[in-house]
């Protein structure tokens, strides 16, 4: 049977390890708790955060503990780790609503129910109770200046500026790490490979304030594309988990839409899918690359795990009206989503004639080229074909009562609004 390791090592999940033979040793002789954090900077996270978390959940898979940290205290601060500039600083209230978003997102990662129940914390819990003077008496007098500064997240910032807020993230970690193994006994922090300077800060901190010894850290590597370009955004910006900021259409979609070049990659990175079924997939994409199997298993296993069953059969929907140009089959709000990236455009209500309307929107160049492009059967309207050159636009036309689709030929959409 394979083990953990090996099969996170098969995902290209591992980066950096403290010790690779204790770590092993320790996955495979007992059941362990570990943990992985996540600053609640907004009320939602985004793809960018989920390979640790599902890394996490891999060692749920195999018996370990997770311990779930959403950092409701050093979120107060801000992660300086390679960020060119300082973060903006949240009010608590923003911070604490954040907070809220996010457990809900834990819940559709984790099994909160298990045996290994998955435990969730919030570090402001503990962090809010320490006074300044016990921060430095207790915890500062523990971390050598020159320490911190020979971390490479910290040296990156200290040409652009870095506060004395920021500078002190790491140490904050590091009492995470600490409180977590003395109260869950949790013996590894997972993170990306940004965070190796705050967990092995954690790991210094724990020695010698406690003489802590059974401790352990791995990371994960950035994660990028086969062009070396880096993962997880679009031109729209970041791809989030919720629903509401980026719909489980657009969230498929932008599974669907990877290249041959990265899709196993990321099939073993984000997917739960068995390494035969991975590999059956490969072969695939190197011998049958149109049918693209391994994109849809790709987008049919992320949405449905991160959107449910739901989710993945509207996501589905939207998909197909818009391959098969059934529009009508879509209500509005998901039309405007699917279309969110199409050319829009407001013309004049009064002028109810098919021809103009073309031209004031921009779907046809002239007159003469809407005539010709209705006459042609190019044109289609709330995906129906019109050929009729003297067709006047009425309310019918409209969807909802505010907007029309034109789509000229097999994919150029353009919504046009009223006034």
């Amino acid at each position: 049977m394979t083990t953990l390791l090996e099969d996170l090592q098969y995902r290209g999940i591992v980066y950096q390890m403290t010790d690779e033979e204790k770590i092993n040793d320790m996955l495979e002789q007992e059941k362990i708790s570990l943990y992985c954090g996540a600053d609640p900077t907004a009320d939602s996270l985004h793809i960018g955060h989920l390979v640790p978390f599902l890394t996490l959940r891999r060692f749920q898979q195999y018996g370990h503990r997770p311990v779930v940290l959403i950092g409701g205290g050093t979120g107060m601060i801000g992660d300086p780790s390679f960020k060119a500039d300082e973060r903006k600083l949240l009010t608590e209230e923003e911070v604490d609503a954040n907070v809220e978003a996010i457990k809900g997102q834990m819940e559709r990662i984790f099994d909160f129910s298990d045996d290994n129940a998955a435990v969730l914390v919030n570090n402001k819990d503990w962090l809010k109770n320490i006074s300044l003077i016990s921060f430095l008496r207790d915890y500062g007098k523990h971390v050598g200046l020159n320490y911190m500064l020979s971390k490479d997240a910290i040296q990156s910032r200290l040409e652009t500026g870095i506060s004395y807020t920021e500078f002190t993230y790491t140490i904050l970690q590091a009492i995470d790490f600490g409180h977590l193994n003395k109260e869950y006994d949790v013996r590894i922090q997972i993170g990306g490979s940004d965070q190796w300077g705050n967990i092995t800060s954690g790991l210094d901190l724990m020695r010698r304030m406690y003489g802590t010894t059974n401790s352990e850290g791995l990371t994960i590597p950035l994660i990028t594309k086969a062009d070396g370009k880096k993962f997880g955004k679009t031109e729209s910006g970041n791809i989030w988990l919720d629903a509401k900021r980026t719909s489980p259409y657009e969230f498929y979609q932008f599974w669907l839409n990877q290249r041959d070049e990265d899709v196993i990659k990321f099939l073993k990175l984000f997917t739960f899918v068995e390494r035969e079924e991975i590999e059956a997939l490969k072969v695939s994409v190197e011998e049958e690359p149109h049918l693209r199997k391994a994109q849809k298993r790709l987008a049919d296993e992320i949405t449905e795990f991160i959107h449910g069953a739901e989710g993945l059969e509207e996501a589905k929907k939207v998909t197909e009206a818009l391959f098969s140009g059934d529009i009508k089959s879509l209500d509005a709000a998901q039309i405007k989503d699917a279309l969110k990236d199409a050319p829009s455009a407001e013309v004049d209500g009064e002028d109810s004639s098919l021809v103009n309307t073309l031209v004031n929107a921009k779907v046809s160049p002239s007159r003469r080229q809407a005539r010709e492009d209705i006459q042609n059967g190019a044109i289609y309207i709330n995906g129906e074909r019109m050929q009729d050159v003297n067709h006047e636009m009425t309310e019918d036309d409209k969807i909802n009562g505010e907007f029309t689709v034109f789509r000229r030929g097999k994919k150029k959409y353009t919504i046009v609004s009223y006034k």
